[in-house]
């Protein structure tokens, strides 16, 4: 047994198929093929059902391939280890963010990352919280920025930031002259959500449970950009986080946005890793650049942005 024919399971029981297995360990087919019997004939057990048009793991299979992905993770962060003995602040760092986040965030943080840590490869990788969450636990991510709470024992965190929520009206909408609103005020709303496994929707949920309020029945958007468009063509109501309403994202004429008087709803972000990983101490130092916004940045937009003219007559 060796590290390679571990790697030759795993692959396979992440593509259900030999040939995208094997290309992805950049092996023929029959290569891999033979590795894999051999493996089975060493641990005197099948791994693998095979069939015409597609392949499944044996109950065996399952337990081993993710045992394997344990000891790959491991073999990795020994080298990590010994990368950052050499040099803490160089090699690469893969992280995850959650779609609704992601492309708000970046732009304020990545210049600060790349001067500070100017030999640092910064991989990013965008998926719902629940994909970035399991590739964080497999050890195909070594952090990611992520909503808390988050109650996972293997996990170790440190706080970033508190993001709070504005809401977003079309123009010509009842409250689209206000300035601001209670939370209470939302009661006979109700909100354009995204679909299943954003977080966001879930922390709408939660405000419009708090707020009586209710989910706008028939549509579910599949990304915020979809919501700031079915609010500007006057669908409905939503909620967005002040990111996404920051440059470089332009303002739409056709939105208000009103901010809650406080304390306004919002998600706190933090920065998450695996407890186990040889990077404990560089993520730390990751942490305070991640922190360390532009001033100004999270705070609730002034009176030069659209949601404080007045509404269209």
């Amino acid at each position: 047994m060796n590290l390679r024919d571990l790697r030759y399971l795993v692959a396979l029981a992440d593509l259900r198929h030999f040939g995208r297995a094997a290309e992805s360990c950049h092996v023929s087919q029959p290569t891999l093929s033979t590795q894999v019997k051999k493996l089975e004939e060493e641990l005197g057990v099948s791994l693998v059902e095979r069939a015409p048009r597609h392949v499944m793991l044996t109950a065996a299979g399952q337990d081993i391939a993710m045992r394997a992905r344990r000891v790959l993770a491991e073999v990795e962060q020994m080298r990590e280890t010994a990368r950052r003995t050499a040099d803490p602040e160089a090699g690469s760092v893969r992280l995850g963010l959650f779609p609704t986040l992601g492309p708000y965030l970046l732009p304020h943080v990545v210049p600060r990352i790349r001067k500070r840590f100017p030999r640092l490869e910064l991989l990013l990788v965008e998926e719902k919280t629940e994909v970035v969450l399991h590739m964080l636990r497999e050890g195909k991510l070594d952090a990611a920025v992520l909503a808390m709470p988050l109650n996972e024992e293997w996990a170790e965190s440190e706080f970033l930031f508190e993001e709070p929520f504005m809401l977003a009206v079309p123009d010509g909408h009842p409250l689209a002259g206000r300035r601001n609103l209670s939370l209470g005020e939302l009661g006979d709303q109700h909100l354009l959500l995204l679909e299943e496994g954003h977080c966001l929707r879930d922390h709408a949920l939660e405000v419009c449970g708090l707020a009586g309020a209710g989910e706008k029945e028939g549509f579910r958007a599949t990304s915020l950009e979809t919501l700031r468009q079915m609010v500007a063509a006057g669908v409905g109501v939503t909620l967005l986080p002040v990111l996404a309403v920051k440059p470089p994202v332009p303002a739409s004429e056709d939105i208000r946005l009103l901010s809650f008087r406080d304390p306004p709803p919002s998600r706190r972000l933090a920065l998450v890793w695996r407890r186990s990983s040889a990077m404990g101490a560089f993520l730390h130092d990751l942490a305070r650049v991640l922190r360390d916004l532009p001033a100004g940045l999270l705070d609730l937009p002034a009176d030069d942005l659209p949601a404080r003219r007045p509404a269209k007559p």
